[in-house]
């Protein structure tokens, strides 16, 4: 079985604009997955592929990535256990040129309420958060960031199959708005608009950033 998925980038920041494309076969337990992404429209008619990424996942077990033009590999390791009960989810990530491994962990309460936390090792990159979903429509997610002594908030809301979220950044200062919706679309597609606004200087004009995808058999 083959999966393709291909999504069209475009906004008002101008560094963010191209397509995207995906494609994923299943054999057995594996599951490969080839993407080309930043294919960037630079004079109207160009297009420079600046990213090929090819992946091998074995589902719930690891992922190595390989970035051709980079030449880098990226490890990660995937793990779950339990502590008196209570289900735990731990990530290792290594990537070999910038020898950089990231821990991330994750435990969960209960169906509403998890904890996660994600350190980078040898650094004092460390954020913690703490997640609540209401009802199962509204999710609560205050993050503190060691590094930075600053605390963030995100606040996603389900409509139906679509989302609105809302972020605030207490570091930088950037309120971010984002609406993804497969309703406006096709049950194979979904749209994401965002807007993020920088508070530093006033409310000024935000950057936006519209993502479309599609998914299909191929």
């Amino acid at each position: 079985m083959m999966n393709a998925a291909v999504s069209f980038i475009g906004g008002t920041n101008g560094d963010k604009q191209g397509l995207a494309a995906t494609v994923t076969a299943n054999p057995g337990e594996l599951k490969l997955r080839a993407a080309l992404s930043d294919t960037n429209f630079t004079d109207g008619s160009a297009v420079k592929p600046g990213n090929i990424l090819l992946s091998v996942e074995k589902p719930g077990s690891f992922t190595v990535d390989f970035d051709i033009p980079k030449k880098d590999v990226q490890f990660q390791f995937l793990n779950t256990f339990k502590v008196e009960g209570k289900q735990v989810n731990w990530v290792y990530t290594h990537s070999r040129n910038e020898n950089r491994t990231v821990l991330d962990g994750t435990l969960l309460l209960d169906s509403a309420n998890k904890i996660s936390a994600s350190h980078e090792l040898g650094s004092v990159n460390c954020k913690l958060k703490y997640s609540y979903v209401h009802r199962g429509l509204v999710t609560f997610e205050p993050c503190y960031d060691l590094a930075n002594n600053s605390w963030d908030l995100a606040v996603t809301r389900r409509i139906g199959v679509d989302l609105i979220k809302a972020t605030y950044e207490t570091s930088n200062r950037v309120l971010g708005v984002e609406l993804s919706s497969s309703s406006l679309v096709n049950k194979t597609g979904r749209i994401k608009v965002s807007a993020a606004f920088s508070l530093t200087e006033g409310l000024q004009s935000p950057k936006l950033s519209v993502d479309s995808m599609w998914n299909f058999p191929v």
